[in-house]
């Protein structure tokens, strides 16, 4: 609970910061609110590490195949990198370039849940013989 508390005054200052540097220099600005991102996700770099692990110890616990939750760990993480990086592409006026991160990240996301897929349409296809 702490945590949320200060991840949301690190973005507010740097919101604030980086709203007065961008009359000056938008590009500075730009640097500004990237340093904070990687402060914010370094800050988190405990609280991963700890979802992990018990996200490991579930998938122990299921009796399933690890395969078959390591395509979704990584969809999750593809989702994540491309809400922040087509918000930042869309904070520095790149609208375009923007909407091309979210469309390759649909695509990888979807390459990523192939396998999970195939398992589903393995087992429906089973289920019908």
């Amino acid at each position: 609970m702490e945590e949320i508390f200060r991840i949301a005054a690190l973005c507010v200052v740097g919101t604030l910061l980086a709203m007065v540097v961008r009359r000056g220099s938008p590009e500075l600005s730009l640097l500004l609110t990237l340093a904070a991102v990687t402060a914010v996700l370094a800050s988190l770099a405990g609280a991963l590490s700890e979802l992990l692990s018990f996200l490991t110890e579930l998938g122990e616990r299921s009796g399933l195949p690890a395969a078959l939750f390591v395509p979704l760990y990584k969809t999750v993480g593809i989702a994540l990198v491309v809400k922040l990086g087509g918000t930042l592409c869309r904070d520095a006026g790149e609208s375009a370039l923007g909407a091309a991160v979210e469309t390759a990240g649909a695509v990888c996301a979807l390459l990523t849940a192939l396998p999970l897929l195939r398992a589903v349409l393995n087992l429906l296809m089973e289920l019908m013989t």
